[in-house]
């Protein structure tokens, strides 16, 4: 059928895409390639389609970008597994499993690959320059890696505004940032997508001796002193 303009009526829902839209996923979705060729059609010449109207527009989605884009608190994650199930997308409904409470979700979880973690830092003081309990001060955690991984990875709490979409997502970035300043949350996340930490290094601080960063001019208060910055490597296999 090529680029052949088709019209939907799923559950009541309408919708327009190109035939080839439909079919060229995980080898042509066989569900979705009978429906085409079965030609079942409403009152108005629309290829019917028996299922859940509203979320379709998520399996549309998928089937145009690759990847599924969830709104901010949606419920209704089991009964889309069951959709992309009955079209037998086994990698939408794996990305659906896998994330957690994210957002964008990445039909490939798991692939192996690299992600790199840094911040920059100080110690907070407080009052007569004693050390506030709250040693560690960070301003911001960078994550470095390959696009779908830290998707995957650190889901709603990855901020992506200093990275335009470029392109595909098997693009690499050294330009994402975490939403938060726990490094701790940061490394459980980690974890918990079977990464390991493979090495890590560190500046001296701004008054730590002859491998100390020189002070720039003008920053010469004791929490500028105290200024290092701390990068780590993970690997999943």
């Amino acid at each position: 059928m090529g680029d052949k303009i088709v019209e939907l009526n799923v559950g009541g829902t309408l919708y327009t895409t190109k035939a080839s839209t439909l079919l060229k996923a995980e080898n042509g979705s066989c569900v979705l390639r009978e429906l085409i060729e079965e030609q079942v059609k409403d009152s108005q010449g629309r290829l019917f389609v028996d299922r859940d109207g509203a979320l379709f527009r998520y399996v549309l989605d998928y089937l145009r970008s690759g990847k599924v884009t969830l709104p901010e608190g949606f419920s209704e994650r089991a009964r889309l597994c069951q959709e992309a199930d009955y079209f037998q997308l086994e990698q939408m409904s794996a990305a659906l499993n896998f994330s957690g409470n994210a957002t964008t979700l990445v039909p490939f979880p798991g692939q192996p690959g690299y992600v790199t973690v840094s911040y920059r830092g100080t110690f907070a003081f407080g009052r007569d320059g004693l050390a506030d309990v709250k040693f560690r001060k960070l301003t911001r955690i960078l994550v470095c890696g390959k696009v779908t991984i830290c998707r995957e990875v650190f889901g709603d709490t990855l901020n992506e505004s200093r990275d335009p979409d470029r392109g595909q997502d098997d693009r690499y970035t050294s330009r994402f940032f975490l939403k938060h300043n726990s490094l701790e949350q940061a490394f459980d996340m980690l974890q918990e997508a079977r990464f390991q930490c493979v090495c890590a290094c560190g500046s001296g601080t701004s008054c730590g001796g002859n491998g100390a960063e020189p002070m720039k001019p003008g920053l010469d208060s004791e929490e500028q002193r105290w200024n290092h910055y701390n990068e780590f490597v993970f690997v999943r296999n």
